[in-house]
């Protein structure tokens, strides 16, 4: 196990570090360990990366550059690109626009991430992907095959690692406005979202961007968020099960990995 970046000290300035944060007074390195052997007990492969933005510790786990259908945890991509391009002068969005970002961050609504990329897409529906690296996301592919339109949002494949880097990118380097309507709306998703990363408990408030679907292989069951004061921790946790388990399982993982790492 290794923290990239700085490192934990001694025990007491863990345990100081993790109590500020999210007043459990437990050593993050600990979670960490503890995470690590419920994750053993859980059924397909599980990748996921935390981080301590305020410390400037990152962990990433083994599976963290596994190449797992990101289902609809990429909608948070498009809106961080849409407002991206957005304040570059590239695009105006319309309040319907706006409206059709909100339903993908709230409730996950396919139709509108189909309108939008087809609306802000280009006329090749590469546009989208092409800006998806500058955002962090160098390892995310769409996969050919899977109906008429290429690429297209629904099925592509990345990694923890790509969407760790797309988060924080999101917090930290778009206009400050623009990240704070984001935050905004991860924070206010339907029930179907509330799960994942929201299992760190409302004291921590979470905000997320889930994602599940029966893919070609067996179901993923993603979760991408943050927790605590400021959002000083990032997490992003994908799951993929293959014929191992289902949704229920997935959920249950998820959310399990974040009660250990965030919750108190």
């Amino acid at each position: 196990m290794a923290l990239v970046g700085a490192q934990l000290g001694a025990a007491g300035t863990a345990a100081a570090r993790c109590e500020a944060a999210t007043g459990s007074g437990c050593d993050l390195a600990t979670r960490i360990s503890a995470a690590n052997a419920y994750l053993a007990t859980r059924p397909g492969v599980v990748g996921y990366v935390l981080r301590d933005r305020t410390a400037g510790l990152r962990y990433r786990n083994d599976n963290a550059g596994a190449m797992i259908w990101t289902a609809s945890t990429i909608k948070l991509a498009m809106v961080v690109d849409l407002l991206t391009r957005e304040r570059a002068g590239k695009l105006r969005l319309s309040a319907q626009d706006r409206q059709l970002m909100q339903g993908m961050l709230r409730d996950s609504d396919n139709d509108a991430a189909d309108t939008l990329w087809d609306r802000y897409g280009g006329d090749d529906h590469r546009t989208f992907n092409v800006d998806f690296a500058r955002y962090g996301m160098t390892n995310l592919a769409p996969q050919p095959g899977f109906g008429d339109v290429f690429p297209y949002w629904g099925f592509q494949k990345g990694t923890a690692d790509d969407f760790d880097r797309m988060l924080n990118f999101m917090l930290s380097q778009m206009n400050p406005a623009d990240t704070a309507a984001i935050v905004a709306e991860m924070q206010r998703v339907g029930g179907a979202q509330q799960w994942g990363v929201w299992g760190a408990g409302p004291a921590m408030a979470p905000g997320v961007k889930n994602g599940w679907s029966p893919e070609h292989g067996g179901w993923v069951v993603n979760s991408v968020g943050f927790a605590g004061p400021g959002q000083r921790f990032t997490l992003v946790v994908f799951n993929a099960l293959g014929d191992a388990g289902g949704y229920d399982d997935g959920v249950t993982t998820t959310t399990g990995l974040s009660k250990i790492l965030l919750g108190p």
